[in-house]
């Protein structure tokens, strides 16, 4: 059974940039993918509109969101990943102290 998560982020709104960063998106570092496969991540798809970011993620049994932090923490690449998107990236206005994605609440379900 997998487990479905769907998050917020904004760009910067400069038309520049967001066509940088869905170029960067079409070339994923490899190591950025195994450390998503290797959280127990099996499905993550980005959606954009305008400069709002969507994040869907479908997770198996063993994902868990301080795992990833503590596997991402670990690899340099993902840290050098996390460092170049915030060249593109803002938080959202209502985003906490330090939050980057925001987890969306589930308002509807058919």
């Amino acid at each position: 059974m997998s487990i479905r998560y769907c998050f917020a982020l904004d760009l910067k709104d400069d038309p520049a940039l967001i066509a940088e960063y869905d170029e960067i998106h079409h070339n994923v570092w490899p190591e950025n993918i195994q450390g998503i496969k290797d959280s127990g991540i099996t499905v993550m798809d980005l959606y954009r509109t305008g400069n709002r970011l969507f994040m869907i993620m479908e997770v198996n049994d063993d994902f868990s969101f301080e795992k990833k932090a503590a596997n991402d923490a670990a690899n340099p690449k993902v840290q050098e990943w996390e460092k170049l998107m915030w060249k593109f990236q803002q938080p959202l206005p209502w985003a906490k102290e330090g939050e980057k994605w925001v987890l969306m609440k589930q308002v509807f379900e058919l």
